[in-house]
């Protein structure tokens, strides 16, 4: 007698069937571009400590249209994680009260976008000046 075959279910392609599993697949993805982003940064930096002629070297690099289209793909994929981040946040978090009364999705939201466009602001007039 032979042993009674078992039910596998297939593991290829889970999350394509449900829209929340692909948004959040996607979402997780981006993590490879600012993984990245973050080398050619450090690299920048092990170049700029070497010297001022490989430095220049990284920064000629950057402005290939190669580079640039990545740079431009990383900006995107940067948007796209911090709108679904800022969009689970108050799930993913407990619940804040003001009183008695919790404060609302919308608010806590709200308040992030704020404080993104404030220190965002804050950042790009100290590296234009």
């Amino acid at each position: 007698m032979s042993a009674p075959k078992t039910y596998r279910r297939s593991m290829t392609g889970w999350w394509l069937k449900n829209p929340f599993f692909i948004r959040y697949m996607v979402r997780e993805g981006t993590s490879v571009f600012m993984a990245i982003y973050s080398v050619i940064l450090l690299l920048g930096l092990a170049n700029l400590a070497t010297g001022e002629v490989s430095y220049d070297a990284w920064l000629a690099g950057l402005k290939t249209p190669l580079s640039i289209l990545f740079h431009l793909l990383a900006l995107a994929a940067a948007i796209y994680h911090t709108v679904t981040w800022f969009a689970v946040s108050p799930k993913a978090m407990p619940p804040v009260y003001l009183g008695k009364e919790p404060v609302p999705a919308s608010a806590i939201i709200g308040g992030q976008y704020v404080g993104f466009i404030a220190v965002s602001t804050i950042v790009f007039a100290i590296a234009w000046a």
